[in-house]
């Protein structure tokens, strides 16, 4: 299914694509008897700086939805765009025969507020941002951190522990900023600021 699911994921990039929308991420599960293709997007670069100016420029602009800190850090998707996306796809996954055998169901969703990294130019456009993270080998005995990104270079990640309550094990580290590898996150995330 992985080989499959790659095919999936650049079908969706081409239709997002034409929509001004990118596709963060692209799952295939099954939930009990159902199965769920679920296809995650959000605006693309330039649709983002134009919601945010558009914001900006809004005399009584609302704030920004709840554990949002920057509107940079929104996905700016809206129910308009899901069903233009999953209308076009759909028939897309049909025409080509490219989707999961038998029956499944279509998803399309924002990323979510609590989204997840993975590529480098996710923790650039996340940085100053609460995040947790995974990794495959322990630092300092500890796998599991959290705290504010506040470092991204090539190869590393700087995480300032003292954003967020630590468990136990980090706080015995007794470190406050920990420096991870890219190659050594096994899975990494944003932590909503509400």
């Amino acid at each position: 299914m992985a080989f499959a699911l790659e095919t999936i994921r650049e079908a969706a990039q081409r239709v997002a694509g034409s929509l001004g929308l990118d596709v963060v991420d692209a799952t295939f599960a099954t939930q009990g008897k159902q199965r769920v293709l679920c296809v995650y997007l959000e605006k693309n670069a330039a649709r983002r700086a134009a919601c945010i100016a558009q914001q900006q420029a809004d005399v009584e602009s609302e704030p920004l939805p709840g554990g949002a800190s920057k509107p940079e850090h929104l996905s700016w998707l809206t129910h308009e765009d899901c069903v233009a996306f999953s209308r076009d796809f759909g028939t897309l996954l049909d025409v080509e025969e490219i989707g999961p055998d038998g029956e499944y169901t279509l998803e399309v969703s924002s990323p979510g507020l609590d989204r997840k990294l993975a590529a480098l130019a996710d923790f650039e456009r996340f940085r100053e941002a609460l995040v947790k993270v995974q990794t495959f080998e322990p630092i300092a005995s500890n796998r599991y951190w959290q705290g504010r990104l506040v470092g991204v270079s090539g190869t590393k990640l700087t995480v300032d522990l003292r954003a967020t309550r630590q468990n136990s094990k980090a706080r015995k580290t007794g470190v406050e900023q920990v420096e991870i590898e890219l190659r050594n996150v096994e899975r990494a995330q944003l932590i909503p600021e509400i």
